[in-house]
Parts: C-alpha cells; structure tokens; sequence
C-alpha cells in the first residue's frame, strides 16, 4: 500500500508538477492562512497598542477595518518564505509567484477600499458634514465612486500582473465612459454643483435667500435639485447646477437689520417741537440694548408740500425672526415721541382758498 502511495504521488499532474508537489501546494496554502492569521493578530495588537497612545480617533477604527488585509499579506509572506520547500520547476514556480504578486495587489486594494471607508466615517462626524444634509449627501457619494475606482483600479492591476492584456478593455471602458458622460451630462452637472454647494456653502437649509424673482427659505439641498419654500408656501425645485451659477443674496447671513422709515409732521409743527421730537426719537433708538450705536441717524430730511419729514435709520443686530417685533416696538416709540412733543403725525393734504369776487354794481344813464 505504502508503494502504491508512493507510486501515486510521483506521478506528474497539471502543469507538470508531481501529485505530491499539488497536495504540498495545498497543505502550504492552509499552513500560510494560519501563519497569517497569527502574526495578523500579533500585528494589530501592536498597532492598537501604538493607536491608543495617539489622539486620533480614527485610528482604531482603520486598524479595525484592515485586519483582514493585515492577516492576508502575512499569508502572502509566510507562503512565499516557504515556497522554495517545495522544489517546483522554474516555470511552475515562475507562475505561483506571479499568483502570489497578483493576490499581494489585491490586498492592497482591499485595504485602500476598507480605508476610504474611514476617511467618509471620519468626514461624516465633521463639523462640515453636520452642518449640511447635502455635504453628509456628498460624502456617502463621494465614498462609493472612490470604492468603485479603487476597485477597478485594483482589477485591472491584478489581471495585469496575470498577464491578461489590459490594452482592449481599458480602451472598452474608455468609450463606455465617454457615452455615459455624454448621456448623463445634466445628471453630471448637477451632482458638481451639489458638491459645489456643500464644499462653498452659500446658502444652508432653513436660511432665507432671494433667488431671481422670488423670496423663499432653503427646505433642502439634495443631490439633483434645491427645493426653496416661498412665503405663498408652494415649493420651488432649482437644479443644482444652476444654483451654483446663480446670484443668490441670504438674509440669514447678514449680521445686522437695517430700520430705515420716513415720519411727516404737520405744518403747524413749531422748530422747539421739531428739536424735541428728533432728540426724542435718537434717545429711544439708543437706549434699544440690540441697537448699533455706530449707524443712528435721525435728521429733518425736508420741508415737505404737505408734512416735515424726518428721515430715521438705524441697524440692529437681531436675526431676521425678531426684527418685525422690534420694528414695531420703535414705530410705536416714534409715535409717543411725537405725541409728547405735543404736535402731530402729518397727511396729505391740500388746502384750496376760495376768493369770491363782487361784480361792479350796473350803473344807468339818463336821457
């Protein structure tokens, strides 16, 4: 039986290599995956050990996601270190090692896939990305088309290594591209201007902006189109390629809120009256505690057909939400001003004087 074994073994197989040298082949490959996988382990303790003394909290969350490439290319190593045992001919043993290169590439891949993994975790929990539903969009886009190059980057490099001529299909996907591109040119456009406007950020969800010929509030920002709520409450979708073309002025982004009105005073307003209504007006606007004291302007702007205009200006720093009830607050000020001043609000008037005119008394003549 033992002769018989041994007769088996010798015999050639595939690719001219002995049965025995087939089943060492195997029994080494099982040998190389243990190896790895211990030396893996020993490697990533090592690496968690240096990791957690760093700052950095991504750290063991890529050593984490690249233990298996880690536990691979020491299989690779342990497999190559004992290959020579085995005593193949230069040809076999010339095509185990261009296996062994291809599957080393892979691993790299592998690991360079598993790591943008990381960095789109990373750029998810960023202030930036928290910030905007749209930057959060473009991560998770963002991460599947770097997967999906490092992928085909990491075939491709592989079957070259193999030997497979890469030539015709690099030049396949190059015509295949073109006609996607040109196909998808609109849905390309506008997937760059989302990703303009989350790296840029001229307007955010919830802020108030003017766009063309209308007013609305940001409601999203999404991956094709910007929807815009007007005050009418309809729903206004802009594509995103022609957003970030476009003049966009944000009322949320200004620091300050201009109040800026014109009173008229009666005619009948004495210039005693005038001074204490104007110095009435600037001491009300001061003493507001979100008035900016740099900007108060309270001045006579003219003597009027039918009132004496007093032109006021002052800013605030309030947001948007609050300035209507500051408005009004001051507006009502305005008025107690005037009233204690003791003259009053003017209106279009017109006075029409009416001269009557006597006819000359008829004279008569006599014969």
């Amino acid at each position: 039986m033992i002769e018989y074994l041994k007769t088996a073994l010798l015999q050639p197989g595939p690719r001219d290599l002995l049965l025995w040298q087939w089943l060492s082949l195997f029994g080494l490959l099982l040998v190389a995956v243990v190896g790895g996988w211990l030396l893996g382990a020993v490697t990533r303790a090592v690496l968690g050990a240096i990791a957690s003394r760093t700052r950095t909290p991504w750290g063991g969350a890529l050593l984490r996601r690249v233990g298996g490439p880690i536990s691979a290319a020491w299989s690779l190593v342990v497999f190559t270190v004992l290959l020579p045992l085995l005593g193949l001919p230069a040809g076999a043993h010339s095509l185990v090692l261009r296996g062994v290169r291809a599957a080393a590439t892979v691993m790299v891949f592998w690991g360079l896939w598993r790591a943008v993994g990381v960095a789109a975790e990373a750029l998810g929990v960023s202030r930036w990305a928290l910030s905007s539903a749209s930057a959060r969009s473009v991560i998770l886009i963002g991460a599947r088309l770097a997967r999906t190059l490092v992928g085909i980057a990491g075939v491709i490099t592989a079957l070259s290594i193999l030997g497979y001529p890469i030539a015709g299909l690099l030049a396949g996907l190059g015509i295949g591209g073109l006609a996607v591109a040109f196909a998808a040119q609109k849905t390309l456009e506008n997937l760059f201007g989302s990703l303009a406007l989350a790296v840029d950020q001229p307007i955010r969800v919830g802020d108030t902006v003017k766009v063309d010929d209308f007013t609305g509030v940001v409601e999203e920002i999404g991956l094709r189109s910007t929807r815009f709520r007007t005050p009418d409450r309809t729903i206004v979708s802009i594509p995103n390629g022609r957003v970030a073309d476009m003049k966009l002025e944000s009322f949320t982004a200004r620091d300050r809120v201009r109040l800026a009105c014109t009173l008229g005073l009666v005619h009948g307003t004495t210039s005693t009256q005038m001074r204490g209504v104007l110095a009435g007006i600037e001491r009300s606007l001061r003493a507001h505690p979100r008035i900016w004291p740099d900007t108060v302007g309270v001045h006579l702007k003219e003597l009027g057909a039918s009132s004496l205009d007093i032109e006021v200006s002052a800013w605030f720093q309030v947001p948007d939400s609050e300035f209507p009830a500051i408005r009004q607050e001051m507006l009502i000020r305005f008025m107690e001003e005037v009233e204690g001043a003791g003259t009053a609000l003017a209106f279009p008037t017109r006075t029409v004087h009416v001269v009557s005119r006597t006819p000359p008394a008829a004279t008569s003549s006599g014969a």
